[in-house]
């Protein structure tokens, strides 16, 4: 087990009733869990997002906090939020990683893989990522 290692769990859901896909809209939530799976507490200080559309537009996000807040997450500990994104087409990805600030001082980066936003197929499983 690393000292320092968070481990993030998306579902990503498709909301059909905020979408106009006639307007080229479609919305989509995830729900983010975020478990220190590590030795030492740390904070999750800001994070960043690549939202990509299946027509290559890449949208980037930053900002600190996830949903306005820093969770402090001892080990064990786990932190969960719901956000969402829209898109021009029913189907892209994102990923992106999360900065973190361990108890000791020590900073890390904990990088969420890509993972699926897709309208056509039936709400879509968990992914574990690492």
């Amino acid at each position: 087990m690393s000292k320092y290692q968070f481990r993030v769990d998306v579902l990503p859901r498709f909301l059909a009733e905020q979408s106009s896909p006639q307007q080229g809209l479609y919305v989509f939530s995830y729900t983010i869990t975020i478990s220190n799976i590590g030795q030492m507490p740390a904070q999750l200080i800001s994070r960043t997002w690549n939202v990509n559309d299946a027509n290559g537009h890449t949208e980037k996000v930053k900002g600190l906090g996830v949903v306005g807040q820093q969770p402090f997450l001892k080990p064990g500990e786990a932190f969960e939020y719901t956000s969402g994104t829209r898109l021009r087409t029913p189907t892209g990805t994102m990923h992106g990683s999360f900065f973190c600030v361990a108890e000791d001082g020590e900073k890390f980066d904990v990088d969420v893989p890509m993972f699926v936003l897709d309208a056509l197929s039936a709400n879509g499983g968990t992914y574990t990522l690492h």
